[in-house]
């Protein structure tokens, strides 16, 4: 039986959410149980619709793991940004679960509506499709190439900055490899509004689109639990005072 790119890519999504999980759980119990978190809510985040409807993708039962995950990440101040670098997480879309695709196209893959991919790359690179955008609410059209491929990028939904400033330091290269490429971590998204996020955190931005902002907080609480990462005073109230309103 023949196995289309996109269903492929939603089993490969759940597998590597699983792997990553497991190589964290030597931890302790609150990071296995955090991970086993993450990877149910990873399994959903593909294909809400644009607009209000989006918000039905978070479900009440996501919003109470993530205000009691909140309440276990440490509350510090940012640490310097001293040392950090890209490369401290890996090279950029690494083939971490090596289905022979890089990252960067197995989340467009995931994300995008009827794409198709490029000639000869084993439905591998995808060449177009329709995203709808839980940043703004909007639909995009994605097509590949110069000057076009930017509209739509891959965001960290927890910046890397943003992460190594609040814990990833202290990660090993392969776990902090593995937070760069984490499909629970990362979304397609309007290009410019990614740049315009940049490395802020909850406390400094939240998306324009209001109803995507439960999910938002809810996968940023779930990254941080899983990783122990820790949140800014300023981050846990933001994050806080939106987790209430979405219960």
């Amino acid at each position: 039986m023949k196995i289309s790119r996109s269903a492929a890519t939603k089993a490969l999504t759940l597998f590597t959410s699983l792997l990553l999980a497991g190589a964290l759980a030597g931890c302790d119990a609150a990071a296995q149980a955090a991970g086993q978190a993450a990877t149910k809510m990873a399994e959903g985040v593909r294909g809400a619709p644009p607009g209000d409807a989006a918000d039905a993708s978070v479900s009440p039962a996501d919003v109470a793991t993530a205000i009691t995950q909140l309440e276990t990440i440490p509350v510090k101040g940012r640490a310097p940004k001293t040392g950090y670098t890209r490369e401290e997480f890996g090279p950029a879309w690494a083939d971490v679960d090596r289905n022979g695709c890089d990252t960067r196209n197995d989340i467009l893959a995931r994300d995008l509506e009827g794409e198709t991919f490029k000639a000869g790359t084993q439905n591998c690179v995808v060449a177009t499709g329709t995203l709808a955008d839980k940043y703004t609410g909007t639909s995009i059209n994605f097509v590949r190439g110069t000057g076009t491929s930017t509209a739509v990028q891959i965001d960290h939904l927890v910046a890397l900055s943003d992460a190594w400033q609040k814990g990833a330091q202290k990660l090993s290269a392969d776990q902090r490899k593995q937070l760069a490429n984490d499909p629970l971590n990362l979304m397609a998204a309007d290009g410019p509004t990614n740049g315009a996020k940049g490395d802020k955190d909850a406390a400094t931005w939240l998306p324009p689109n209001k109803a995507f902002r439960c999910e938002y907080v809810v996968r940023q609480t779930a990254v941080k639990a899983k990783y122990q990462l820790w949140a800014t005073q300023a981050e846990h109230d933001a994050i806080a005072g939106i987790l209430t309103g979405c219960a």
